[in-house]
């Protein structure tokens, strides 16, 4: 085989059992991503054509609201920023050919190549400006334009909230092959952000003339990465082909890339075996099966799969005491042993292990902290009756959200029995729905309690602990704390260019979030059991980006 996965994978956010999400950045303590590569060198095949698996639909291919796993990943391949992740997730030139940065850290220089959109159009700084002012537009209401650029990029956050005007965002075109970005403050991992789906450039043109159709069929769609988006049935499926005006065409081999979407694990297996489809997950039914094949593969990933609880919808919520027995009541270690069974394994904080080293060091930030999540019944009966006697009541009502598909709903029935059997008094009720409904409920806070999960932006522990701040892009849950607040501030501001200190702040604000408030409970980190045809070489996953990388890809004879 000579697929090559990375140690490391992100996503998106906003994902429930087993549904990917997230993209990112370079850790700027410099953590190296431990890449497992199989390969036996071949050459391509005549017929450079793959089938793979999508666990839904793309809620949509626009990069200023794409906020999925899925959306990421095929908007990843039919865009490109300014530059591009490797098999090492080391960064690599896109668009951009140069850059330069101030003495103060403040103004960006990238310098970018000569390159075309899909329609012949050339690639210019005017894309990137309007790209990221139209992520800031409050019109437009761009969930992670706010989040990745307010802050960041000088006046993104007051044009966010109206308080500016689009013209004063701090990025502009000096000309056609210059763009000028000038930031808040010295941000030293911006160059990597880059990477991120939000910060892709867009036609303005094209863009316009479609309207309210842009990004919604194929045919709406524009590109100017190594794929184009040819054909897209909507709940079925869709087609990706090489893109002839890609500045690195000649390095692109596979022509076509189909993605069919599968919600049951037993209807890939079935397709794969019968040879329809080349990659397809494994769940603990399967696992067992098929592990000695040579198509079995294992990708782990910086994935953390967690509880929300919104303390606005549910009043048992509202009560740490609630909270922690919740969490406390949660065998992790049997649910991925026996429900999962595909290489997870048990969260012990809310920074994943093995995804970034305390600063110079090697120690992971997972072991400078130790584990903050515990399963002890006898804990769990001891806050729920403190919390029950709060509350006056000696049952509470709570509905669970997840996802549809096959593992979701066993890991949520899952999640019910723990539950109903550890807490005396609770009745839980399963909200079961597609992946886009999901993901819109959890982005307008409709929901009381949810199976919820987060992949990293970028490799630093910012991507997870800066979610509870309140009001918060991704709070959504009522949270609110001024003590993890300032703690957070203090590790982007205060301590921005002394490493030591940002990440000893870091690690008292993850404590604050789990030991004493218990905003969320972390159940478990992820990992894809899967079969992949061994034909096809050079796929492979990164620290952040789309969940396989197919630019170098091709197959075998």
């Amino acid at each position: 085989m000579a697929l090559m996965f990375a140690l490391f994978l992100a996503a998106c956010s906003g994902g429930d059992s087993e549904t990917s999400t997230d993209t990112g950045e370079e850790n700027t303590d410099e953590t190296s991503e431990e890449t497992t590569e199989q390969s036996d060198e071949g050459e391509a095949s005549g017929n450079q054509e793959i089938t793979v698996t999508a666990k839904s639909e793309i809620p949509s291919m626009d990069p200023s609201l794409i906020t999925d796993s899925v959306g990421f990943q095929w908007a990843g391949e039919t865009y490109e920023g300014l530059y591009r992740l490797d098999e090492n997730s080391q960064l690599v030139d896109g668009m951009a050919e140069s850059s330069e940065v101030s003495e103060d850290g403040l103004t960006w220089t990238f310098k970018l190549r000569d390159a075309e959109w899909s329609n012949g159009d050339p690639v210019t700084a005017h894309d990137f400006v309007y790209a990221w002012r139209r992520a800031v537009d409050p019109e437009v209401g761009s969930e992670y334009g706010p989040y990745f650029l307010g802050g960041i990029i000088k006046n993104a956050q007051a044009i966010s909230d109206g308080e500016a005007e689009l013209e004063e965002l701090g990025a502009t075109a000096e000309d056609d092959k210059t763009l000028v970005v000038e930031l808040e403050k010295p941000v030293p991992y911006f160059k990597s952000m880059t990477v991120f789906i939000t910060f892709m450039p867009l036609n303005q043109k094209y863009v316009e003339e479609q309207g309210d159709k842009f990004a919604t069929e194929a045919e709406y769609t524009i590109s100017n990465g190594p794929f184009q988006m040819t054909e897209w049935n909507h709940g079925e499926g869709w087609t990706v082909e090489k893109s002839d005006t890609y500045w690195d065409a000649d390095t692109v081999q596979l022509e076509t890339i189909n993605a069919k979407v599968i919600k049951e694990v037993s209807t890939g297996v079935n397709l794969y075996d019968t040879g329809e489809i080349d990659q397809t997950e494994l769940n603990a039914e399967f696992v067992d099966q098929y592990r000695t094949s040579d198509a079995f593969n294992v990708a782990e990933k910086p994935y953390l799969y967690f509880f929300k609880f919104n303390q606005e919808n549910n009043e048992a919520l509202a009560n740490a005491d609630i909270r922690k027995a919740i969490s406390y009541a949660i065998d992790r270690q049997s649910l991925v042993d026996v429900i999962l069974n595909d290489g997870s394994v048990p969260a012990e904080g809310y920074v994943p292990s093995n995804f970034v080293s305390m600063p110079d060091s090697d120690q992971d930030f997972r072991e400078a902290q130790g584990p903050l999540v515990e399963h002890n019944v006898e804990k769990a009966k001891e806050h729920w009756q403190k919390g029950l006697e709060a509350l006056g009541t000696d049952s509470v009502e709570i509905e669970l959200l997840g996802d549809d598909t096959g593992t979701s709903k066993d890991v949520l029935a899952y999640y019910k029995n723990q539950l109903e059997e550890n807490l005396e008094g609770v009745t839980i009720n399963l909200m079961e729905v597609p992946f886009k409904e999901r993901v819109r409920r959890d982005n307008e806070g409709e929901f009381e309690m949810e199976a919820a999960t987060w992949g990293p932006d970028y490799v630093d522990p910012n991507t997870y602990l800066n979610m509870y701040l309140t009001d918060g892009q991704n709070n959504n849950m009522g949270y609110s704390s001024e003590e993890y607040d300032a703690l957070i501030e203090k590790a982007n501001g205060e301590y921005a260019q002394e490493p030591e200190k940002r990440y000893e702040t870091f690690l008292e604000a993850e404590r604050l979030l789990l030991e004493e408030d218990q905003a969320v409970a972390p159940i478990y980190q992820d990992a894809k059991a899967q079969l992949f045809r061994p034909s096809i070489k050079g796929v492979f996953t990164t620290a952040t980006g789309p969940e396989f990388e197919f630019k170098w890809a091709y197959v075998e004879e």
